[in-house]
C-alpha cells in the first residue's frame, strides 16, 4: 500500500497538477492539505474520474484537508481535532482506510512569532499531542501525516541560521514535535533516510527550487503497528518543478498490506 501526503496550495488552481501526479504514481491513499475551497467547491467529479473516492473538510480561501482512496472504503471518524469546540479552522480529518487509521493534518504556520498566531500553533500542537496519545493507546495501525509546519532539526532546513526566529523552527515548535514523536511515533522519512538532505517545500522566490533551498515540513508519523510494515519512503521532488505546481512536493510511504 502506498500512502501519500500533498499540500496542494489550492485544489482548484492546481487541479491539473494533482490529476497528473495521481495518474503518474497511483497512490492508494492520499491526504491533501490547503484545499483553499469551501465544502461545495471541491472538484469531486474530477477526483472520481481519476479513480478516487474522497472525504474532505473545506474552508473558504484558507486551510482545508481531504483524504482520497483508490480502492479501499473510507470510513470517516472525525473532521476536527478534539480539544477546542470554538476552533473552526479546517485542519484535521481522520478515517479508517483499509484497516489503517489515517489522520490528515495541516498544522498552523504560527508566524509572526511571538504573537497570537504562534500561541495558536502551540495550543494546536498540544491538542495534537493529546489526541495522538489516545490513538497510540488503541494499539491499532495509525498514520498521522500532512503539513506539520515544523523543521525538526537543522538537517531539515537550508541555511538554518536564517530561520532561528521563524515559527516553523523556533525551539518551542521543535520541542513540541519532539514531544509528539517521543510518545512512540516513527518519523518514516528519517528512519529510512537518516542522513540525507531531503526537503518537501521550496518557496516560489529566489529560485529556491532550482537551488534546492528547501525545508522538510511534510511528515509521516507511524504507530508501531505501521512502523513494522514500513518498506519505503520518499518525496516526489520532480512534481515541484512542474508548471503551476504547489510550493510543496508529494511525500509518500509504502507499507506491507
Amino acid at each position: 500500500m502506498r500512502i501519500a501526503t500533498y499540500n496542494v496550495n489550492g485544489i482548484n488552481s492546481r487541479l491539473p497538477v494533482l490529476l497528473r501526479w495521481l495518474e503518474e504514481t497511483k497512490p492508494d491513499v492520499v491526504c491533501l492539505q490547503e484545499l483553499k475551497a469551501p465544502q461545495e467547491k471541491i472538484p469531486e467529479a474530477a477526483i472520481a474520474a481519476a479513480g478516487y473516492k474522497a472525504i474532505w473538510h473545506g474552508q473558504k480561501s484558507w486551510n482545508g484537508v481531504a483524504i482520497l482512496s483508490r480502492s479501499a472504503p473510507i470510513e470517516e471518524i472525525r473532521r476536527a481535532l478534539p480539544g477546542d469546540d470554538e476552533d473552526t479552522h479546517s485542519r484535521y480529518i481522520e478515517a479508517n482506510v483499509g484497516g489503517i487509521i489515517i489522520g490528515g493534518l495541516y498544522l498552523p504556520n504560527g508566524n509572526p512569532a511571538p504573537g497570537p498566531k504562534f500561541d495558536y500553533k502551540l495550543a494546536w500542537f498540544q491538542r495534537l499531542q493529546q489526541h495522538a496519545k489516545t490513538l497510540l493507546a488503541l494499539g491499532s495501525p495509525v498514520v498521522l501525516t500532512g503539513d506539520y509546519n515544523v523543521m525538526p532539526t537543522e538537517k531539515d532546513v537550508y541555511k538554518p541560521e536564517r530561520w532561528v526566529d521563524d515559527a516553523l523552527f523556533r525551539p518551542e515548535t521543535r520541542a513540541a514535535f519532539k514531544t509528539l514523536v517521543d510518545q512512540g511515533w516513527t518519523d518514516a522519512i528519517r528512519k529510512l533516510h537518516p542522513d540525507e538532505t531531503i526537503y518537501t517545500f521550496w518557496d516560489y522566490f529566489r529560485d529556491a527550487y532550482g537551488r534546492n533551498a528547501g525545508l522538510r515540513i511534510d511528515h509521516f508519523l507511524l504507530s508501531p503497528e505501521v512502523d513494522k510494515r514500513l518498506l519505503k519512503a520518499g518525496v516526489d521532488k520532480h512534481v515541484r518543478g512542474w508548471e503551476k505546481s504547489s510550493d510543496h512536493a508529494p511525500v509518500w510511504i509504502e507499507v506491507k498490506d
